[in-house]
């Protein structure tokens, strides 16, 4: 490859890798805007939160967000929806792990703890914008929270059903394990006494409590 195109001798191949390379960097752009823009609507809040302002923090042009993202609402839809999939992948991947119903409530648990302190900020706005979200995007958003507390609820029933848990509402169990785990958020400190992976562990011992759990196989 010259500087100046392709050589004439350039096969398919690096074609494809060529669109790859651009598809990656591409990828990585929009991830840092959103990243960023996270970071901004946690501190000044979504309304707060000018694109001269995420343009300024990012070191770039207004176009250059404009080229990823058509509007602040988008940033915003994109946050909540990433944040109930990154939510849902801790489901999947507790699932994945297999074990038992006890093992899998434990690393379900740990993984959302986790998820939450690192990512503490996109949670935030998560919670406190709600009422910044357009309309038009509210069923769909809603649908997106309901396929992630039905997934824990199933997992849920399923231990109900091995007789690895004694909760009668597992709907419920659910809701009490999410907002228990998501409330930390707004008091997890760095620099408070818990480091991330003692937090993380008591959150599961607390999770097992609210399902009635049985058995000591927490890993």
């Amino acid at each position: 490859m010259s500087a100046l195109g392709p050589s004439p001798s350039a096969k398919p191949a690096d074609a494809g890798s060529a669109v790859g390379m651009r598809e990656q960097l591409r990828s990585f752009k929009r991830e840092r805007i959103l990243e960023v823009a996270g970071r901004l609507f946690y501190e000044r809040g979504y309304h707060g939160t000018s694109l001269d302002a995420l343009a300024e923090r990012l070191g770039v042009s207004k176009p250059f967000i404009y080229a990823h993202y058509r509007n602040k609402t988008e940033l915003l839809i994109e946050i909540y929806t990433r944040v109930v999939q990154l939510s849902l992948d801790c489901v999947a991947a507790a699932r994945a792990e297999g074990g038992t119903p006890v093992a899998q409530i434990v690393a379900f648990s740990r993984r959302f703890a986790d998820l939450t302190v690192r990512e503490q900020a996109v949670v935030a706005v998560f919670f406190q914008e709600v009422s910044s979200i357009p309309a038009e995007h509210v069923t769909a958003i809603n649908r997106l929270k309901k396929s992630f507390d039905d997934a824990l609820t199933a997992l849920i029933k399923d231990g109900i059903t091995a007789g690895a848990f004694d909760v009668g509402d597992a709907r419920m169990a659910a809701l009490a394990m999410t907002g228990m785990i998501s409330w930390i958020y707004t008091w997890y400190r760095s620099s408070g006494r818990l480091k991330p992976d003692e937090l993380c562990g008591v959150m599961a011992d607390y999770a097992l409590r609210i399902v009635g759990g049985h058995g000591v196989d927490k890993e």
